[in-house]
């Protein structure tokens, strides 16, 4: 079995046994017997973690869970700053969290329930492995774009009973946040935890909406006359 790791921008084609059932399992073979050289990062090896992220065939997966076929192609995340061969750092989400604040600004003192808890579980299963960074198109052309992960956080803290400030949150994500979204959904795709950011930007939007915000965009937008629709008064 072949496989094609991307390193410097260059193609690098590895034989491995087809008793390899596993990328990691892959990456861990040819480290001991072809390459020591070969950098990348593992964990949990169990899906847990996110630390073994990379891209397969053009789709960010986790490199623990991904089974090989022949041929596939491997490379690093995509809009992150790559250390070495497959291993790419995580300062940009530490970064962001300071500077989106998300996390509790003001605790509220209040009693939470079972069923509280349950409106923030699933974006609190966020394992941080970067996928949603890598696939999305605005992050790749605007590295000030709060991005998936961090407006999903945002919108679980919006929801936290335990913070008393969600508007100083709504705030924050206006300029480079929930407006300059493409809501294409390649994040919500590659999710290995099954969350879906889209979503939540989406309901962003709404919650923006009653403090007063608007997309800027519509701005740019002409509503005037003189605009043509098809219209045949004969037909």
């Amino acid at each position: 079995m072949k496989l094609t790791i991307i390193r410097d921008d260059k193609e690098q084609i590895f034989e491995i046994p087809d008793s390899v059932y596993t990328l990691l399992e892959a990456l861990r073979y040819i480290k001991t017997n072809l390459d020591r050289t070969l950098s990348f990062n593992q964990g949990c090896r169990s899906g847990v973690c996110g630390s073994c992220a990379c891209i397969v065939d053009d789709k960010e997966v986790l490199s623990c869970k991904t089974f090989l076929s022949d041929n596939q192609v491997i490379r690093p995340l995509k809009n992150v700053q790559i250390i070495k061969d497959l291993v790419v750092s995580k300062e940009k989400i530490d970064e962001n969290i300071k500077k989106y604040k998300s996390v509790i600004l003001e605790n509220s003192n209040a009693n939470i329930s079972k069923d509280d808890t349950k409106k923030i579980d699933i974006q609190s299963n966020c394992i941080l492995c970067q996928s949603c960074y890598s696939s999305c198109p605005v992050f790749g052309v605007n590295e000030q774009f709060a991005g998936p992960y961090i407006l999903s956080r945002v919108y679980r803290y919006v929801n936290d009973k335990k913070e008393a400030n969600q508007k100083e949150h709504i705030d924050l994500i206006q300029k480079d946040g929930v407006w300059d979204c493409t809501l294409c959904g390649n994040c919500t795709m590659v999710c290995p935890e099954h969350l879906d950011p889209k979503n939540d930007i989406q309901l962003l939007r709404n919650m923006s909406a009653t403090y007063g915000y608007m997309d800027p965009n519509f701005g740019n937008m002409s509503f005037g006359g003189g605009m043509d629709f098809g219209f045949n008064p004969n037909f």
